[in-house]
């Protein structure tokens, strides 16, 4: 009795600490927009400019930056989501695939986005985060993982594939592409072994 009450409290306890984190997350991204309001928008510099060199700062802060209230309300709900769903496995295990996957983005971007643009919003680390969960469980032989990352490709995959298309020019399909594909191989990198089954003897 004692440690199915003690799993259950961990578990809850995961829960809310990883419903802080995100609701503290999202909080962040629209004070920081608030300020760039405030401020007539002088912070959009600071996002990522492809192949200067005095860009590549826009990498670590890219990803906490908006165009607008409405480009950060598009990317509250599922950074939200994918965040809070990630962040159930460890608080730092998701601090780190988040870390892994702004930075690998960030560098793609800077790599390959168009020319004489600026690129940032969280919306990389969404896609990032989005491939890190559809993977996860397969790479990892979990069964909780697989329906989690089936559940999310089933609701989500269509409009996600549609962002990686260089369909519209005002969308940084780069970084959807960039932010994708560094999910799946964090996912890759941070993968867990399956539990062992027990052996059978006769």
């Amino acid at each position: 009795m004692s440690t199915t009450t003690e799993k259950a409290w961990t578990q809850g306890d995961r829960a809310k600490a990883a419903g802080r984190l995100m609701l503290g997350w999202v909080a962040l991204l629209w004070a920081i927009e608030a300020v760039d309001y405030a401020t007539g928008h002088a912070l959009d510099a600071y996002g990522i400019t492809p192949r200067d060199p005095d860009g590549l700062g826009g990498i670590l802060t890219a990803p906490f930056l908006h165009f607008g209230f409405g480009h950060v309300a598009a990317n509250s709900v599922p950074l939200l989501i994918f965040g809070f769903v990630a962040a159930l496995s460890g608080i730092r295990r998701f601090l780190a695939v988040s870390a892994l996957i702004i930075l690998a983005d960030g560098i793609g971007i800077w790599l390959i986005a168009a020319p004489n643009t600026i690129t940032a919003g969280a919306s990389g680390l969404i896609f990032g985060l989005f491939g890190y969960l559809v993977v996860r469980g397969f790479v990892e032989r979990r069964a909780l993982g697989i329906v989690v990352g089936v559940v999310i490709a089933a609701i989500w995959g269509g409009s996600f594939f549609l962002g990686v298309l260089p369909t519209n020019t005002e969308v940084s399909w780069q970084g959807h592409l960039c932010g994708l594909a560094a999910g799946v191989v964090t996912a890759l990198y941070f993968r867990r072994p399956a539990p062992r089954q027990p052996t059978l003897t006769g």
